[in-house]
């Protein structure tokens, strides 16, 4: 099972670099396999200055660093790859502005992942798998197992579906028996506390 740990948007206000780039740290020498930096609040150089403190702490790991925004900033920023949200339709020019880099979108509905398939995504978040609890109440419904298994054969071969979503390790194995590569989240990896 392949994991895709993605960082909890809260710099600059509370959270230390130095907390979150430690923790980057750990997550690659327990062999978390791609690390997303989606921290929006941060201007380009911020995210630059962090990008470089999060490489040196996970080199020689293995782990794959994408960050969140434009193909051409994460480039510069010496990422892995790209995470384009939800704007599948800057697929195409993301891959012209990077063509060694990982290509990562967020889904959230089969037709959505295959023509994110379809147009060269390397990894899709699929999501919100089980849906998003507040104080033991679903506030954002799950789609279930059922659409990940449709969302994954909808895939193909050529992406990595990952499912997103109330991810927990007791419904970990679940999300891979129904076909996805692995499992995507930010508390899984961050700890409950993160938003």
């Amino acid at each position: 099972m392949l994991r895709y740990a993605i960082t909890p948007g809260l710099l600059p206000d509370g959270t230390s670099a130095d907390v979150l780039v430690t923790r980057a740290g750990e997550l690659a020498r327990q062999g978390v396999e791609f690390l997303l930096v989606r921290e929006k609040r941060l201007a380009d150089l911020e995210l630059f200055a962090l990008m470089r403190t999060i490489r040196e702490a996970t080199a020689g790991t293995g782990m794959k660093v994408l960050l969140a925004g434009r193909a051409e900033l994460a480039l510069a920023a010496g990422a892995d790859g790209v995470h384009l949200g939800s704007r599948l339709e800057e697929l195409a020019s993301a891959r012209r502005a990077f063509p060694q880099g990982l290509l990562s979108v967020s889904c959230h509905t089969v037709d959505e992942v295959f023509q994110a398939s379809a147009a060269g995504a390397d990894l899709l978040l699929f999501a919100p798998v089980f849906g998003k609890r507040v104080d033991g109440v679903e506030v954002v419904p799950g789609t279930g197992l059922e659409a990940l298994q449709k969302a994954c054969a909808a895939a193909g071969e050529g992406a990595r579906v990952f499912a997103l979503g109330g991810v927990r390790d007791v419904n970990a194995a679940e999300c891979v028996a129904a076909g996805a590569s692995g499992v995507a989240g930010i508390r899984l990896f961050f700890g409950e506390q993160a938003q």
